[in-house]
């Protein structure tokens, strides 16, 4: 089906008409302490690869898993490749977060999400767990609406970017193939 503004208005409505649920998203997603500095509990990248991998699910990507390569962090990948004959995107993120620094200069815990003001506070809650739920919110909304994208959609989430990605460029050659895009 030949995407419209119709469609494009529907998602929005359904965006709208969920948000909350969104924001509750974003709040389990920035809950997990997901520092993939050393020293750091990597079971909590683990925790948070899986909870961004259910995500994907919940907000209908497909053949979604969490990669393990090398010594990376652990990536996320899912997609959905059903309107023949349009574009591929490729949507990137990371599921990775600073340390929380000192936390007596936190007015709530690192950890903890915090409305204040009709603005989220945790760590992550901005770079980039919100990078991650935007790509889920606008995937979800169309296909929750529509049933449908008005584009073929792959979606990649690191979770090393706070460390400096030193895996992504042998990641992406090795993976050439399932990140093809156009």
């Amino acid at each position: 089906m030949a995407h419209n503004s119709t469609q494009t208005e529907k998602a929005i409505e359904y965006f709208n008409s969920h948000k909350a649920e969104f924001l509750e998203d974003l709040k389990g997603l920035v809950r997990i302490p997901s520092v993939s500095f050393a020293g750091f509990d990597q079971k909590e990248v683990e925790r948070s690869a899986q909870f961004t991998a259910d995500l994907m699910k919940k907000h209908g990507l497909e053949n979604v898993k969490v990669i393990h390569f090398k010594t990376a962090a652990p990536y996320v990948y899912g997609e959905w490749l059903k309107q023949k004959g349009a574009p591929t995107l490729l949507l990137y993120a990371h599921h990775d977060v600073q340390p929380p620094g000192r936390p007596e200069v936190w007015k709530s815990p690192a950890f903890e999400p915090t409305l204040r003001d009709g603005r989220l506070y945790a760590r992550g809650a901005a770079d980039d767990k919100a990078g991650v739920l935007l790509h889920m919110a606008a995937v979800g909304s169309f296909l929750k609406s529509v049933k449908e994208l008005p584009v073929n959609v792959k979606v990649l989430i690191e979770g090393e970017e706070e460390v400096g990605s030193e895996n992504l460029e042998p990641f992406l050659k090795a993976n050439k193939e399932l990140l093809q895009s156009a």
